[in-house]
Parts: structure tokens; sequence; C-alpha cells
């Protein structure tokens, strides 16, 4: 078998004083591989320091959650490690009457399960509404729930709080009340889950309206099938909502201790009780109210990408 013969790259160039012609190498181009693995190498470093960066709270609580209140003083001190290692933060959070710990996680995750359900079932219903019906004022509707989207909710704290206060849900019924205000205009959030069933196609509907399937048939047997990704989504975004939440909490349930959310309780035991006492417990509080959270993202991080990609791509 004969050789091949490689036949190197030149460039020609004529010397009209000399009267020859001339071969020359062209000039070596900086390799385009080498450029993207700098440029992204880079770009992983500035992503790994911002990650470390975002991370060093938590991990910071988390250290101190495990410094007793007993043997070693309270509040911030100098040093990241305990001296000495112990649960004694959690057992008082989860062991101690006093703590209330437990009353206010439970009403926490009271609010979060009712308003997950509640607001997942109103979002995916408006959402499918607006993607596949047609009628006279649905740009107008969608329209003015755009406009009223970029007032912030603080606007009607007042309004809100004498509206609930006059039906009794406010302090002792602060629970039901916090349900109602979260719940209540959450149909205004549909444009991801919106976005996400115009990406169906509506042929499936057509053909299944044929077969004699009504709307709500095809919503719950065929498109509620295909849209796994974003019904995670539309759960885990109404369940963290008021999971953290701090504003509306604190004065929905003001001065009525048992019907505290957890943020409110671990920020009064920091800002009203013995701050030096109580900041390593709430550093053990903290890491507890992200246990579930950070469980949840992590079992569903895949749902929720595509649910977030896939409802982003058509409006």
């Amino acid at each position: 078998m004969s050789k091949k013969h490689e036949i190197p790259e030149v460039d020609i160039v004529v010397d009209h004083e000399a009267g020859v012609i001339r071969e020359v190498k062209p000039q070596q181009t900086r390799s385009k591989k080498g450029h993207e693995r700098r440029v992204n190498t880079s770009i992983y470093v500035i992503l790994v320091l911002m990650s470390i960066i975002w991370l060093a709270p938590f991990v910071f609580l988390v250290f101190q959650s495990f410094r007793s209140y007993l043997t070693e003083s309270g509040g911030m001190e100098a040093y990241l490690l305990p001296k000495t290692w112990s649960l004694d933060n959690y057992r008082w959070l989860l062991t101690d009457p006093n703590s209330h710990f437990l009353r206010w996680y439970g009403n926490t995750l009271i609010i979060a399960i009712f308003v997950a359900v509640l607001q997942t079932i109103i979002v995916l219903s408006v959402s499918y509404a607006l993607s596949r019906l047609r009628f006279r004022g649905r740009k107008l509707i969608m329209n003015m729930v755009l406009v009223l989207g970029l007032f912030p909710g603080f606007l009607t704290m007042i309004t809100l709080y004498f509206l609930l206060k006059q039906f009794g849900l406010t302090q002792s019924g602060a629970i039901p009340g916090l349900i109602l205000i979260y719940v209540a205009s959450s149909g205004m959030g549909y444009y991801i889950s919106k976005g996400f069933f115009d990406t169906i196609p509506k042929a499936l509907d057509e053909s299944a309206r044929i077969d004699g399937a009504t709307r709500f048939q095809v919503f719950l047997k065929i498109i509620m099938p295909l849209s796994k990704p974003i019904v995670i989504y539309t759960i885990l975004m109404a369940f963290m909502a008021p999971w953290g939440d701090y504003v509306f909490a604190s004065y929905v349930a003001f001065g009525s201790e048992p019907n505290y959310n957890v943020a409110v309780g671990l920020y009064r035991w920091v800002n009203v009780n013995d701050y030096q006492g109580y900041f390593t417990r709430f550093c053990a509080g903290g890491v507890l109210v992200a246990v579930p959270v950070t469980a949840l993202f992590m079992a569903l991080q895949k749902y929720y990408v595509e649910g977030v990609t896939g409802g982003a791509v058509k409006g």
C-alpha cells in the first residue's frame, strides 16, 4: 500500500524585484479549542468562587449550631469550628417545651402544604385556560395581570391586615389567614406554566375532543401526564414562598406566639430575647428549616430545571 503524503499548507508570494516566486509558511493562529478551554476554565473558576462565597454563611450557621449554649459563651465568636461538638441546641429545640420550635415548625409546614396544593391547582388551571382557550378579553386580562404584577405586595399590607382582622384571621387565626393571603393572588403567576403548555401540540387536545373528551378530561388525562416538570416546579415554588416568609407572617400573627411560623419565632429569639444565649439555638433552628427544602430541591432538581426551561421558550 502506498503511503499518503500530506501537502503542507503554504502561501505563495511573488517577489517582483527579484523576479521569483517564493513559498512562505502561513502564520500560526491561536488554537480555537485552546481559547475555548481557557474561557471555560475561567468561567468555572468564577462560578466556584461565587459558590464558596454564597455557601459560606450557611457553613458558618451549621458549625455554630453544634456549639453548646451551656458550655461556651453565646453570640458570634471569632472562631469557626466549635471547641467542643455538642447536640445541646438540637435537643433543646426538639424536647424543651419552652422552645415552641416544634409548634412553629408545624404551623409553617401546615401553611406550606395547603398553599402548595391550592396554589398549584389554581396556577395550572389559569395557565391552561389562557394557553388553550380563546375568548373575548383574554389579551386584556393578561395585560392587566402583567401590569398589576409590577406593584409589590407590600402596598396592600395595611389593607390586608384590616380585612383579615374583620374576619378574625389575625393573631389566633393567623394560620388560615396566611393561607388565604398566599393563595388569593396565585393565579397571577401563570407565566411560566402557560409557556410550558404552549409547547404541547394542540393537536392532542383536538384529537381528544373529537373522541368525545371534555375540556377537563383533556386537561387531567392528556395535558397533566405530559406536564410533570412544570407541575413539580409549581409545587416547589408554592411551597417555598410561605416556608421562608417573614414579612406577612410577622404582622398577621403579631403578638400571638403559638401561631408564629418558624421564621418569625426564630427572629424573635435573637431580637427580643437574650441574643447571646439564643444565637446558637437560632443557628440550629436555621439548619432544621433548611433541611426539607434542600432535600426537595436535590430530589426534584431534574424536573425543576426542565420546568423552568420548558416554560421560558414560548410566551
